[in-house]
Formats: C-alpha cells, sequence, structure tokens
C-alpha cells in the first residue's frame, strides 16, 4: 500500500538515502530549513518537498498543512533532523547548546504535534523518531547531545502509551553512529570509516516504515559489528 511519507532532515545524509529509498513505491515528501538544498534535493530523488526550521511550531505547523492540502494525509512521520554537539559542558557555547536542544528535542516534539491531529482524524499512523545509541547510552563530553537524545527516548515512549488506542504506532529507531556527513558538518574530525553504512540504516527504517499498520515497532537498534 503506497504512503504518504514526510521525512524531516531529508535534505542530506540519512534522511536523503531514505527518501531516495523509498520515493520509489510511495509518495515522499522531505522537509529541512534550507529552502535552496531542499529543492535541489527533491529534485535529484524525485520526490516533493517542504521547507521549515523544526524548532520554529508556526512555521512547522505551516509545513505540515502545505503537505496535508497536496496529498490528503501523512501516513509516516520520520523525526530524522538532528545536530551534533560534543566536548565539556564547560566549553560547549550557550547558542550551541541551544540549537542542539531546539533542533534534536523541539524539533521532534513540534513537528509530532503539528501531525498528530491529522493521524488522529485517521485513526491510523505511524510516527519514527531516528534517536541513535545516544538515547540509551551514556558518554563522556556528549552531556547536551546525550541530554537531548534521552529526552526524545522518554517522549516516545510516553507517547507510544498515549496513542496506542488509537492506532497510531510510535517507534524509537536507535542506530549506531551512521557513515555521513552529521559529525563534518559542524567541524567535527570523527573517523567514521568503523560507522554503519547508510543502507543498513534505511533498511532498518524501511522495515519500520512499511510494517502493517496492525504491528507496532516499539523500539529497534542497530550497530556495527566492525571492531572500533
Amino acid at each position: 500500500m503506497q504512503k504518504v511519507i514526510l521525512i524531516s532532515g531529508g535534505s542530506d545524509g540519512l534522511g536523503k538515502a531514505l527518501a531516495l529509498q523509498m520515493q520509489a513505491t510511495h509518495k515522499v515528501v522531505i522537509l529541512s530549513h534550507n529552502s535552496e538544498k531542499t529543492k535541489n534535493a527533491a529534485l535529484e530523488i524525485g520526490c516533493d518537498f517542504v521547507c521549515a526550521d523544526v524548532s520554529n511550531y508556526s512555521e512547522v505547523e505551516k509545513a505540515v498543512q502545505e503537505v496535508i492540502a497536496k496529498h490528503g494525509c501523512i501516513d509516516c512521520l520520520v523525526n530524522n533532523a538532528g545536530v551534533w554537539i560534543e566536548g565539556s559542558l564547560d566549553v560547549n557555547a550557550p547558542e550551541d547548546i541551544a540549537r542542539v536542544l531546539d533542533v534534536n528535542t523541539k524539533g521532534t516534539i513540534y513537528l509530532t504535534k503539528a501531525v498528530m491531529p491529522f493521524m488522529k482524524e485517521k485513526q491510523v499512523g505511524r510516527i519514527i523518531n531516528v534517536i541513535s545509541q545516544s538515547g540509551l547510552h551514556a558518554k563522556a563530553e556528549r552531556t547536551v547531545y546525550h541530554a537531548s537524545k534521552w529526552a526524545i527516548t522518554g517522549f516516545t515512549d510516553s507517547l507510544r502509551l498515549e496513542l496506542e488506542s488509537q492506532n497510531i504506532s510510535v517507534c524509537g529507531f536507535y542506530p549506531g553512529a551512521i557513515k555521513t556527513d552529521f559529525f563534518k558538518k559542524v567541524g567535527s574530525s570523527k573517523d567514521v570509516s568503523k560507522h554503519l553504512e547508510v543502507a543498513d540504516a534505511v533498511y532498518a527504517l524501511e522495515f519500520m516504515i512499511t510494517a502493517s499498520d496492525s504491528v507496532t515497532i516499539p523500539e529497534l537498534g542497530i550497530k556495527t559489528t566492525i571492531p572500533k
């Protein structure tokens, strides 16, 4: 069955790769804040797009309404937008801390809030939050990033209970680090050679998206077996 899939952070990395995979058999809409980059990515993929800063609720709400007006529904929301921060808390700039929490935490909550009424009206839907292993396990010098992800782990688990009676499944996806430019975009020189292949993460997400509406996948985690 063809689904309307909205993917945040869809202009590059995992989001773009997922859109490329799903576009052949589904109606895919990617969402990102950079209008030119998002438009170019959509043209390359062959999918639709909307633009919004996920930390700005009015922009998010408008973008969701655009998707509903054009496609009639949103069957699956993939909250994939995220930014990275590392280092000791005392050297993290306040504006960087705010941005990470705005995108990773508030962005996921805002986009979910905007989509929920339409899923409730149909009494069916799937919300997948791309959280990462950082939402389960702590490491030193990643306090802010882990805080942003642990918040979404709690959000996901709670929302699942809230919506299960309305046939809306809420899923947490917990991949290890993936071979993308995620770290490079904020100037990190982290070695990604032993990280997960993008295709493996896409495969797992495709399984979650295309599972029957009568099935819920509370959480799914994947990690590389390559020794570090």
